[in-house]
């Protein structure tokens, strides 16, 4: 996604709107697939010796749930996409880093359907079974601590 300085209002914004080959946002690294185009409706302007830019993004992704191995689509949306960014003295100004930076923060790492409530998983245990211990573990604390309880600490008068 380039600007060219130009065509920003001397003391103004420029108002960008519409939709971009999300090829090179890398979504592949994160094991997402971008489905459409990415959306944006962005502000940008000159301030400082930099350009800003401030606004939304939307990209719909499919990924693979890691507890059911389905595969489900998610739409990942900036509402408050903001950035600064320093002019080199290029008239040309890539945001692609900082928008791909941005999107990358809200993919999860581990991705689950049912996110957000709006499915069941069906590989969904019930609380109980995930947080119950297993059988060998019930006997196997009591025998760790028994061994602890027995140490001695050794006198705290220096006498050994």
């Amino acid at each position: 996604m380039k600007v060219h300085l130009r065509q920003i209002p001397e003391g103004g914004t420029l108002h960008l709107e519409g939709e971009e080959d999300p090829a090179s946002l890398g979504l592949e690294e994160a094991e997402a697939e971008p489905i459409g185009l990415l959306e944006y409706s962005l502000d940008v302007g000159l301030s400082d010796g930099g350009l800003f830019a401030t606004g939304a993004l939307a990209q719909r992704v499919a990924m693979t749930c890691v507890s059911c191995l389905e595969t489900f689509e998610r739409e990942i949306v900036i509402d408050s996409f903001a950035t600064q960014i320093e002019l080199d003295g290029n008239e040309l100004v890539d945001l692609t880093r900082e928008v791909r930076e941005d999107i990358h923060l809200l993919l999860p790492a581990h991705p689950r359907c049912d996110q957000g409530g709006q499915k069941t998983c069906p590989a969904s245990f019930p609380a109980s079974a995930r947080t119950a211990p297993l059988p060998m573990e019930k006997a196997a604390r009591p025998a760790i601590w028994e061994a602890l309880d027995q140490l001695k600490t050794p006198p705290s008068d220096g006498s050994t």
